[in-house]
């Protein structure tokens, strides 16, 4: 039997509703409907906040975040996250709302093999999407966006009529982060007799590792793992953003994600520069979802940002998605030479990782 680690790479599913005119809409899902979902998925609820404009929760594995007409769930390890797709539009439909628009991506696994059913390929998730989904999201998509010298990008998209003529002014930035810097990777382990709840540590990880400068702003609801491991949700207005760590040597991976409006994306470069620095990875892929616009011009401004890092863009592509608009997907490597996938081998394989909640 192979030996692996803890599966850092998320998969993320999100998911946009219309319907009746309820200001609350999704928010209306009590907690035993979103365990439920959950179950499904094979993951629970550690912490939840939430503000005017949507609900966020931190998961055992990674995060969820509930808008009156959109849902974002994205978990890592072994979870089967599309299994949740049934369950979710089954309490829509009980709300009056119905599913008109879905994006699904995920970067390469760094341990496929011991993926369960439906995501023991893309193929295979891609199947499970199709028959999931209504007949009513005509406007479907599925492509791979492959990379030499770091993972690939895969990417399903659906959506109606409806959603086509609303794609709104914002874009989603998920950054990707492999090899991470040893001694930087280090602090997102439990300190040895360290009893505290899981949230006291998580806020005490939060300020060594400088975290909460990425968005000073932003209310952060963070959560540390046992014995190592860390997630946090940060919540700015109607915007998220979202880390999730897996220090462990060997394969260690880390995640950035958050949404912001267009107007404020001559930001993005000096956001993605913070988060470099922070954990000094040996490889990162970032790919944006965006409306029209001069994508060339943003792809230029993430890779001078990484510059100074001693992050080198590797390759840059752009791809159109019905009412998706634009995905663009860069790597970036400190290496000339090609790194395969995630550009890690497991360096111990006794070394089995796991994670608790206190």
């Amino acid at each position: 039997m192979a030996v692996s680690g803890f599966e850092g790479f998320e998969k993320r599913l999100e998911l946009h509703f219309t319907g009746e005119d309820d200001p609350m809409g999704l928010r209306r899902l009590d907690f035993i409907a979103l365990e439920q979902v959950l179950n499904a998925v094979n993951c629970c609820i550690v912490s939840a906040v939430g503000n005017c404009f949507f609900d966020s929760y931190v998961l055992s594995e990674s995060s969820l975040f509930v808008y009156p007409m959109k849902i974002i769930i994205k978990t890592c390890g072994t979870t089967q996250l599309l299994k949740s797709i049934p369950c979710l539009l089954g309490h829509a439909f009980e709300l009056g709302l119905s599913v008109c628009g879905c994006r699904y991506t995920r970067g390469s696994f760094i341990f496929p093999e011991a993926q369960p059913f439906p995501h023991t390929s893309f193929k295979e998730e891609v199947l499970y999407l199709e028959e999931c989904l209504p007949t009513n999201l005509c406007y479907r998509k599925a492509c791979i966006l492959p990379s030499k010298v770091c993972h690939s990008w895969h990417v399903y998209t659906a959506s109606d009529h409806y959603i086509v003529d609303q794609v709104p002014n914002i874009f989603t930035i998920e950054v990707c982060m492999t090899q991470l810097d040893v001694a930087l990777a280090r602090r997102f382990f439990r300190r040895c007799g360290d009893h505290n709840p899981g949230d006291v540590a998580g806020k005490e990880m939060t300020a060594t590792a400088g975290i909460s400068n990425i968005n000073p702003c932003a209310l952060v609801c963070d959560f540390a793992f046992d014995p190592c491991g860390y997630s946090m949700n940060g919540l700015d207005g109607a915007h998220y953003s979202t880390i999730h760590i897996t220090p462990e040597d060997g394969f260690s991976y880390a995640s950035y994600e958050c949404v912001g409006s267009m107007d404020n994306y001559d930001e993005i470069g000096t956001m993605v520069q913070k988060v470099a620095h922070i954990f000094r990875p040996g490889t990162m892929s970032i790919s944006m979802c965006t409306p029209q616009l001069d994508d060339v011009d943003v792809c230029s401004q993430i890779a001078n940002s990484l510059k100074p890092v001693g992050l080198i863009c590797r390759s840059c592509r752009i791809e159109e998605f019905p009412a998706t608009g634009s995905l663009m997907f860069q790597t970036f490597t400190t290496q000339s030479e090609t790194v395969m996938n995630s550009g890690q081998k497991l360096q111990n394989s006794s070394h089995m990782p796991w994670r608790k909640m206190l």
